[in-house]
Parts: C-alpha cells; structure tokens; sequence
C-alpha cells in the first residue's frame, strides 16, 4: 500500500475532514432549529421533546460504542460514509414524520437513525482529526469544531429563513439531507487508505478487530478517560442544551416571536465558531489548562446573563459568550484524549461518550425538569456544569512519554 503522504494530499485530506466535521454541524442546526415547528406540528410539549432528544441520544451513544469497532473493519472511508448516509436519511425521515404524516413513532425513528449516525461520525472524524494534528505537528482540533460550528451557523441561518418565508419542514429537511449526502459522497474520495488516517489495512484479519474491541473497553479503567470525561461533559452540557434548548428557550421562555430563536441560535454559533477559529494558535501559546479555565468562567458568565437579562440586546451578548466559552471544551478534551496515537481511537471513543450523555441525554432531562420550573431556571444546571468543567481542567495538561508511564504502572 502507498504510503506517501504528499502536501497535496494533505491538504486534500485537511479539506474533507472540514467538510465533514461542517457537514454533521449543519445536520444538527436543521434539526434544532425547526424544533419549535416540529414541537407544534407533533402537538406534544417540552417533555414530548424531551423523549425525542432520549431517542436520538440512545442511539448515538450506541455509535459512539460500535466507532471504534467499525473504524476498525470498514476503515475511515467506509465508516464515515456509511455514518454520513444515515445521518442524511434520518434527517428527511424526521422532516417526513413530523411535517407529512405528522406521527410521533416516525419522527422518533428518524431521530434514532440522525443520532447513531452522528454518534459514530463524532468518534471517527475525530480521530481523524487528531491523526491529521499528528502528521501537521500542529493543533488544528479547534479549527476542525470551527467547521462544525460553521455548519451550525449555516444551518442556524437557514433555518431562520425557512421559518421567516414559511417553508415546510419537510421540505427543509429533505433538501438539507441531499446537500449532507453530497459532501459525504465527495469527502470521502479525499480520505486516504492509510494507518496514518486511521483506516485498517484491507487484508485485516476478522480477529484483529475484535483485539481492537477489546482494547476499546480497557480505555474504560484509566481514571484519565473520566477526568477528561468531566471537561466534556460540562461543556457538552454547554454546547448541546444550546443546540437543542435555545431557540425553545427564546420563544417560549422570553417570549420573543419564533424568529428570534434561531436568531439568538445563530449568534452562539458565531461566537462558538469564531472561538474555534482563533483557539488552536492560543492553545498552542497559552496551554489547554489555562485556555479551558478562561472559557469556563466565560462560558458560565454568557449564560447567567442569557438567563437573567429581559428579551433584547443583553440576551444576544450573554449567548455571544455562552458561545465563546463553550468553544474549545470538546475539541480540547478530543485532543487530550488522544494523547498515545496507539489508543487514541478507543480513549476518543471512550471520552466522547461520557461527553455525548450530556450532550444528548442532557437535554431530555432539561426538557423535563423544564415542564415544571421553566426553561430558564433549568439552565442554572448548565451553568454548575460549566463550574465543573473548569474545575477539572487540569486533566487535559498533555500526556508526555513519563506520564503515560507513570499513569501505565498506577493501572498496574
């Protein structure tokens, strides 16, 4: 097998793990952003949401587990293909659910597919991410979440106009599914079929895979996986109440007219997106334990302000901030995570997940403690969160060849 890697190939790699990472952001910002038309076209409330967002959060915790398994077998060509297909068809399912036959049971379905299709995508686009750090010598995790914050500008945008102009949400859905479908398909041919990538060498036995699998679960016994699991939970936490919660937060909490939601929805993912940009150079600069700290206190300071603050200018800068600080947590923590090349696909895997409960089991447990108090007081478990993740910054210092050591004879 050639294992040249080229510049040109590279940047052709560095090009379709962004377009990727844009492509599953703009899949969630279509989704969240027609949450609000989907909620009254399916006649149900926040907890109805809520079982929704358990749906998908199930099933994406189950790709999170199979990634490494299927990274493994199909390698990263086939594995992020096959995700990005059911990302995209599980979108237009959900369009087709809630819009056309208006059924709770297809919806739910669509969901499930989105979610296991996002999960397992998450796990394997970043550690392709972390394989593309390695080659450059550079950390460029930031700007690959930048593009899943771009994808979630696009989306967010869109979403506002589809809603201002009155088109359908299946129609919204369908179109935004086949432009998913698209980039996948084009992506993928720029992959390369490389160790370096990630991907598994095409005479790979049946039993390595399963050593792999079993590897994957040994990721579970290191303390690191669960004070890095900490960062990510709190500012997944951050990030997914946002995705999933704001535009509802706006209207039905404020009391702004629907519009605003994805509005306010945008503005986050501006500030999230320009804090990806800017944040691999800082990391690099200043370290990930002072970086994440600084974001923390930003994070959880931007949202007691979205909170508080009556319907107008203070709630766009309060989701500016909320935005800015919940930037670099995951792609910090993604990065830390794959500290040892050798296991950085299971210790990914492993991270991601505890990260991936917040981020998508949270938000069902919001909307149900929100049926009862409200959306905005339910947010104040974010903003503890968010104090949780700070706290526990010190876990993404990198892991030098001693530590790893020191952390391999503490395991025994």
């Amino acid at each position: 097998m050639d294992t040249t890697l080229t510049r040109s190939r590279l940047v052709r790699w560095h090009i379709a793990i962004c377009a990727i990472f844009l492509a599953s952001g703009l899949s969630i910002a279509t989704w969240a952003s027609r949450v609000p038309a989907i909620r009254a076209s399916l006649g149900i409330e926040n907890s109805g949401v809520g079982l929704l967002l358990l749906g998908m959060g199930v099933a994406s915790i189950i790709g999170l587990s199979i990634a490494p398994a299927v990274l493994a077998r199909l390698g990263a060509r086939g594995g992020m293909l096959t995700a990005l297909v059911l990302v995209g068809v599980g979108l237009a399912i959900i369009g087709f659910g809630a819009d056309t036959l208006q059924v709770f049971a297809v919806a739910l379905v669509g969901l499930a597919l989105f979610g296991l299709g996002n999960g397992a995508l998450d796990v394997m686009m970043n550690v392709e991410g972390a394989a593309l750090e390695k080659s450059t010598g550079r950390t460029i995790m930031p700007l690959l979440h930048a593009f899943f914050s771009f994808g979630t500008v696009i989306g967010a945008g869109l979403g506002f106009v589809a809603v201002s102009v009155g088109i359908p949400v299946l129609a919204h859905c369908v179109a935004l599914a086949v432009v998913i479908l698209v980039v996948a398909f084009v992506s993928i041919a720029n992959v390369p079929r490389r160790e370096v990538a990630m991907d598994a060498p095409a005479d790979e036995e049946r039993a390595h895979w399963r050593e792999r699998l079993a590897t994957s679960l040994q990721a579970w016994k290191e303390p690191r996986t669960y004070t890095l699991g900490v960062i990510m939970l709190g500012m997944a936490f951050a990030e997914g109440s946002a995705n999933d919660w704001l535009p509802s937060a706006v209207v039905f909490g404020h009391g702004a007219p629907e519009e605003a939601g994805p509005a306010v929805l945008a503005v986050f993912s501006v500030a999230m997106t320009i804090g990806r940009i800017a944040g691999g150079p800082v990391v690099d600069r200043l370290g990930r334990v002072i970086v994440l700290r600084v974001l923390a206190a930003t994070a959880a300071a931007g949202l007691l302000l979205f909170i508080v603050a009556p319907f107008g200018p203070l709630v766009f800068i309060g989701a500016s901030l909320w935005g800015l600080g919940a930037s670099l947590g995951f792609p910090i923590g993604m990065s830390a995570a794959a500290d040892d090349p050798a296991k950085a696909a299971s210790r990914v895997a492993a991270a991601a997940t505890i990260g991936y409960v917040a981020f998508l089991c949270g938000p069902p447990i919001l909307g149900w403690i929100g049926d009862h108090i409200g959306l905005l007081p339910t947010l104040f478990i974010v903003v503890g969160l968010i104090v949780a993740s700070g706290l526990f910054s010190g876990a993404a210092k990198p892991l030098t060849v001693e530590s790893a050591e020191t952390e391999k004879v503490r395991r025994g």
